[in-house]
């Protein structure tokens, strides 16, 4: 039973992930590619900033503000490599559209630079999911869960799970309000992403009060929700623009 449950947490956790894959990604070797990148990207960041953390750790005190500072400190650092992301994409967006003019074939559409920023918002949350969820998993398929204190109602994996997932929506779809306000200029969404992935992450700090997760788990899917239902409109708004004007990309 522990071991179905073990899987079940895998694909709670993931589970959306890999439908969105399989639908979207897979179909398309090049989005494969931004996917793996951008998934070891933010892992290996992820990856250093637990070592430079890992010298202040166990952290001694019984307050919130030093897990606040960490979670500052690894938001920063992530919305940083995404502008980095954002402008390696560029350049190559550029490449592939100066070979598309010489070879006389379309340039990049924008569902295609919808997709790429889709399939770079997977692998960001990809890696949040295999640092903070699966590496955590081990322990489920033994023969007993676990539970904490401070969250006595639900196993730690099923709220590392449903955590996980919450921002695993919020990762992909962010990359794609963010790709779009760089490319449009628009402060408004350049800015929402990454007070969004801090409010998320500050959130998470509920956790750590007694029955915090009751309260942590339904205000991080509500931001889940916010910025899905953002990138929705988005997108909607810049494919009803492309086709008043069906000689743009």
């Amino acid at each position: 039973m522990t071991v179905a449950a073990g899987i079940g947490y895998a694909l709670l956790a993931l589970g959306p992930s890999l439908s969105l894959f399989i639908a979207v990604i897979a179909k398309k070797p090049f989005l494969i590619l931004t996917v793996l990148s951008s998934t070891l990207l933010f892992l290996v960041s992820l990856i250093v900033l637990s070592g430079v953390w890992r010298a202040f750790l166990p952290l001694k005190s019984t307050t919130w503000w030093p897990y606040g500072i960490l979670i500052i400190t690894s938001v920063g650092l992530q919305e940083v490599l995404r502008i980095l992301f954002w402008k390696v994409y560029k350049r190559l967006e550029d490449i592939l559209d100066a070979f598309a003019d010489r070879v006389s074939k379309p340039r990049l559409y924008l569902a295609d630079k919808m997709q790429i920023a889709l399939a770079g918002g997977l692998g960001h949350g990809v890696a949040h999911a295999v640092f903070f969820c699966l590496s955590l998993l081990t322990p489920a398929f033994g023969p007993a869960t676990f539970f904490v204190d401070r969250c006595s109602n639900m196993p730690f994996f099923l709220v590392s799970a449903l955590i996980s997932l919450g921002f695993v929506t919020i990762h992909t779809f962010s990359m794609v309000i963010a790709f779009n306000g760089y490319a449009e200029g628009k402060k408004t969404d350049q800015i929402f992403v990454p007070v969004v992935h801090l409010v998320a992450g500050m959130v998470t700090l509920i956790n750590l009060a007694s029955g915090g997760c009751i309260v942590g788990i339904p205000i991080l899917y509500f931001v889940a929700a916010l910025t899905l239902l953002h990138c929705g409109k988005m997108v909607l708004r810049r494919f009803t623009e492309n086709l008043s004007r069906p000689e743009s990309s």
